[in-house]
């Protein structure tokens, strides 16, 4: 065997443009099939493409119902949050009992030894273990949604399918490591390397935030490939044996939340892996995990779900026996805002999973703007009606369960869920990256006719052809958002039955909202061209107003569904007319933020602050935190530290 190749310990200079050159070559480029949201982005609201509501085959359902019966079960009787919250870690006996129950193979092919469900029921089997214990869900998540499972079942070559995913499926825990101490959402800085040496990589880095990484059997690693006269290089993704000779787990990490979570601090120091341990090509590393991601993000929203069903719950029963002034607590109007919102709002976050999980598992759509907007607006929602539920426990919201149940009251965890929820907003992008990446999707058709009139390294040549193909297109594109169906009285009658709350009203809304929007859109890309991608104010706005009418259409059309079927119909129909009227408010003040607002202001005054214009505020505190530098060394070679990983089973 030929001597280890030596790690370059100097980190890659990547300019802005670069970086965004890496990123954008990682996209997927095509849009083979149609996307509901990339369409209400354009102005077009096209609701054939998600009502009637799409179903799951019958075998599909008999499957995974019988699986969530055995889970809760299992969840009711095998798992005690409040232990796992206390001692900050979910013992090995619950692994293993999930493991013997399938749960690490829900995603799984059968033929691989998994249980084959459906995204929909993966993803209501997330909602309900999640509900026992936040960390369970994001164990099982991250071992799953992002984790070695999917990867291979999208990229893996046949060899590795049979190798990997019945482990997987029944005895392995995977994780996935990418980010590292100085590079998060920008991987064309990434520095740990993987170096061809005959028939293996030999790989050197550190990573961090390796959620399951301190238990992980199987690691999906991200590295960077140098070029070479056999291969391409770039950033390349690995199957790693996490027990390999070289890899020291150097710490567990500890959160405000998810105390159970298995995530550390993991180094490589000439670790060898077998090239074909290689998923797919040199360099496709970043699109296999953007692509992973179009599903796997949907994870995130439906522990979100399952967290608003439980804060309705809690809030129904607290808000029900707590008086104040001679009734409950719930008739007072104060209270029972938060209440109507919780409701609607759970309604909702519900209607856009169910919805985007079932269009995921019939395949006919392209979702990755649907999950990108369930991940955000599951995550931000989530976090506010918890926020809700902890004003409306009041003091009690505040106390831990631990301190309640010695008192001798209910243990209700509501601060936990409120700390539990917090990571979401960070977690698999946070909301201000899925904000950029959602936007660059939206405005990917105007991109893509008249890109190069914005690019400053094109040729007057190239800006003339693009000049001449966005005269066609908006020619065309314009006058049709002018006026639409939304402005017809009659449109969409079948979502106004007698006797029902007018939910056709709320649709007309969507498209005329949808319409307005790609007009604002249009008008902001004719006032900053170039500039367009630094207004991430303004970007954002967007994103979140395709956010609110994509859930008010997914609320509208799960009402109906249900109605059809006699399922709460009428119940429904009140908490989807509640939900898209809370929606709309939100909605019109975020119209008037995109030109009425403060970001001008704002980047003088962070100019100001960056440059110590107003250190003098700062004066009359102490500052508690410790010393140490802001970002961890992470210089290639090997670890000083004990190795912390530990087996599970």
């Amino acid at each position: 065997m030929s001597a280890p190749p030596t790690p370059s310990s100097s980190r890659p200079t990547v300019t802005e443009r670069e970086a965004r050159q890496v990123a954008e070559a990682a996209r997927e480029q095509d849009w083979r099939k149609p996307s509901f949201a990339k369409e209400l982005f354009l102005g077009r609201f096209r609701l054939d493409l998600i009502h009637p509501h799409p179903l799951p085959a019958e075998e599909d359902v008999q499957r995974g119902e019988e699986f969530l019966a055995k889970l809760r079960d299992f969840c009711e009787t095998k798992i005690d949050g409040a232990v796992i919250e206390r001692d900050a870690r979910i013992p090995d006996d619950v692994i293993t009992g999930l493991k013997e129950l399938g749960a690490f193979g829900m995603k799984i092919d059968t033929k691989y030894g998994g249980l084959g469900l459906t995204q929909v029921y993966y993803n209501k089997a997330l909602a309900l273990v999640g509900s026992a214990n936040p960390a369970i869900g994001a164990l099982l998540s991250a071992h799953q949604s992002i984790g070695v499972p999917q990867p291979l079942k999208m990229f893996g070559t046949q060899e590795q399918k049979d190798t990997f995913l019945p482990r997987c499926a029944r005895t392995d825990i995977s994780a996935f490591l990418l980010t590292e101490p100085d590079v998060g959402s920008d991987p064309a800085r990434l520095a740990t390397t993987a170096v061809r040496d005959g028939d293996d990589y030999v790989l050197d880095g550190v990573k961090l935030w390796t959620t399951n990484g301190v238990v992980a059997d199987l690691l999906v690693v991200m590295a960077r490939v140098p070029k070479s006269e056999g291969g391409k290089g770039g950033i390349t993704a690995f199957v790693v044996e996490a027990a390999s000779e070289g890899i020291t787990v150097e710490n567990r990490n500890a959160f405000m939340g998810l105390r159970g979570l298995e995530n550390g601090v993991t180094r490589f120091h000439r670790v060898r892996v077998p090239a074909a341990h290689r998923i797919g090509p040199e360099g496709a590393g970043l699109k296999i995990a953007l692509t992973t991601l179009n599903t796997g993000r949907l994870s995130l929203p439906a522990m979100c779900v399952g967290a608003g069903k439980w804060c309705l719950k809690i809030a129904r029963e607290w808000s029900a026996v707590r008086e104040q002034w001679g009734k409950p607590v719930a008739l007072h109007e104060a209270v029972g805002s938060k209440i109507s919102f919780i409701a609607a709002t759970t309604f909702a976050l519900e209607a856009v999973l169910d919805l985007s999980s079932q269009m995921a598992d019939e395949d006919r759509n392209d979702i990755r703007i649907e999950a990108a907007l369930a991940k955000l607006y599951g995550s931000e929602m989530a976090c506010l009606m918890a926020d809700e539920l902890v004003q409306i426990r009041g003091g009690r919201g505040f106390e831990t369960a631990a301190s309640l149940e010695a008192r001798g009251e209910r243990a209700v965890p509501a601060e936990q869920l409120l700390r539990d929820l917090r990571i979401n907003r960070i977690f698999e992008g946070s909301t201000e990256i899925m904000h950029l990446l959602i936007a660059r999707e939206a405005v990917d058709a105007h991109l893509s006719v008249a890109g190069d009139l914005i690019d400053p390294d094109k040729s007057l040549s190239d800006k003339a052809r693009a000049g001449a193909q966005a005269g066609v297109f908006y020619a065309k594109w314009l006058p049709k958002l002018v006026a639409g169906p939304g402005q017809l009285p009659r449109s969409y009658a079948d979502f106004h039955p007698s006797g029902h709350p007018d939910l056709s009203a709320h649709l007309r809304h969507v498209e005329r909202a949808a319409r307005k929007l790609a007009r604002s859109t249009f008008y902001a890309m004719s006032r900053w061209q170039g500039r367009m991608e630094t207004k991430q104010g303004f970007l954002g706005r967007v994103v979140d107003i395709g956010a609110e009418l994509f859930a008010m259409s997914a609320a509208c059309v799960r009402a109906e569904h249900l109605r059809a079927k006699g399922d709460h119909g009428r119940e429904a129909y009140q908490l989807a007319d509640a939900f898209c009227r809370q929606s709309r408010i939100r909605v019109e003040e975020l119209f008037g933020r995109l030109w009425n607002n403060t970001d001008d202001l704002d980047r003088k005054v962070v100019k100001g602050v960056l440059g110590g214009a107003y250190e003098w505020l700062e004066q009359g505190v102490v500052d508690p935190s410790g010393d140490g530098p802001w970002i961890a060394e992470a210089t290639p070679g090997a670890s000083t530290k004990e190795n912390v990983r530990r087996a599970i089973g």
